[in-house]
């Protein structure tokens, strides 16, 4: 167990790094960064609801079809 919280610290670790290092090393501004990342957020929110409905809709299709046998 102690192999594998070491690990998750290093992985954390790491990603922090690296997300620092991405963000004093992008060109972009700090609100143009902010602003991108918040419209790619909302993106996949949306395409994820999408595809909730979608599939949502496939299941109950199905559902209709085993009722009637």
């Amino acid at each position: 167990m102690n192999k594998f919280w070491s690990f998750a610290a290093g992985a954390l670790c790491g990603a922090l790094v690296g997300s620092v290092t991405v963000m004093l090393l992008t060109p972009a501004s700090g609100s143009e960064l902010l602003t991108a990342a918040r419209q790619r957020w909302e993106d996949a929110i949306s395409e994820g609801k999408k595809a909730m409905e979608a599939r949502q809709q496939e299941l109950e299709a199905e559902f209709e079809r085993m009722k009637q046998g």
